[in-house]
């Protein structure tokens, strides 16, 4: 794992996955900006802070997913620092019922299992009309971007760094990804159509990379996303169930699902492009022969 210095005290980790930024303080405090993954990131960042002699005074999270919060309760702990995010996405890991909510086609066990770790409570809740937060001391501009997640947001430190977190994604996710996931794809598109409004010298991208401009990165965003529901809405040639779209997507993009799990994960990322047909008119529902079945319009 590597450090990448991007200007003034904004630095990136490169954790294979996704870069995770941090804005140091002084020469031992530092802000952590999302936390990785609890399984493939964990010893090696702690394994980092330890060998830097690095505190962490801080975690300013962008959305409450497991790659971007996987590990804030174990450094709250840690270090005894505190977390904040959107009212939104601390709803989401207050709990294992919030979880449950939110994961809504698992097991409540499978729930505490796969996901349990993720529970954490906020101490600094970033409000929806708040643009501009002081947190441990250092002010960040704060823009809301709903849509990867209820209640996402993009982070700019005072080095004139935006952390775009999942609001985009780059040119080589794009290449390699299959169904990118979005919560609601309605106001995600639209949020990524307020990143025009960003002017920064440098933007950080989860997954992944840093831009020094992203203009044309967020209209090819926009063309992807509405792209894969056009591919999605092409083999709807039928009334069709939800399972029989999923199973047809699944053979034409070459979708390998092999377990249980799998399954699941394919279903909730198809569910935000089959909503995205509902709510611009290009589908409708319909009941027939005791199922619920999506009809082109």
């Amino acid at each position: 794992m590597k450090s990448i210095y991007v200007k003034g005290n904004t630095y990136v980790l490169d954790l294979d996955l996704l870069y995770l930024p941090f804005y140091r303080i002084d020469d031992k405090n530092i802000i952590l900006l999302d936390t990785g993954y609890m399984h493939n990131d964990r010893e090696r960042l702690t394994s980092y802070l330890e060998k830097n002699q690095l505190n962490v005074a801080g975690i300013l999270c962008s959305h409450a997913h497991i790659d971007h919060v996987g590990n804030a309760a174990y450094f709250k702990e840690k270090y005894g620092c505190p977390v904040a995010m959107t009212r939104e996405e601390a709803g989401v890991v207050d709990s294992v019922m919030s979880l449950k909510k939110f994961y809504a086609n698992y097991s409540i066990r499978t729930v505490q299992e796969h996901f349990g770790h993720m529970m954490v409570k906020t101490d600094r809740i970033i409000e929806a009309e708040e643009k501009e937060i002081t947190f441990c001391g250092v002010v960040f501009k704060i823009l809301h971007t709903p849509g990867h997640s209820t209640g996402h947001i993009t982070i700019t430190t005072p080095d004139d760094v935006t952390y775009i977190g999942d609001a985009l994604i780059s040119y080589e996710v794009m290449d390699s990804a299959k169904l990118p996931y979005a919560y609601i794809l309605t106001q995600d598109i639209a949020s990524k159509m307020k990143l025009y409004s960003l002017r920064s010298s440098h933007y950080v991208l989860a997954h992944k990379g840093i831009y020094p401009d992203v203009k044309d990165l967020i209209t090819d965003n926009i063309y992807f996303y509405r792209n894969r529901a056009e591919e999605i809405l092409a083999v709807i040639t039928k009334p069709m169930t939800k399972e029989e779209i999923l199973q047809t997507v699944a053979l034409t993009m070459r979708i390998r699902i092999d377990s249980t799990f799998k399954y699941l994960v394919v279903e909730r990322m198809l569910q935000c492009y089959v909503e995205y047909l509902l709510e611009t008119d290009r589908i409708q529902l319909c009941v027939q022969d005791l199922s619920l079945k999506y009809v082109p319009k």
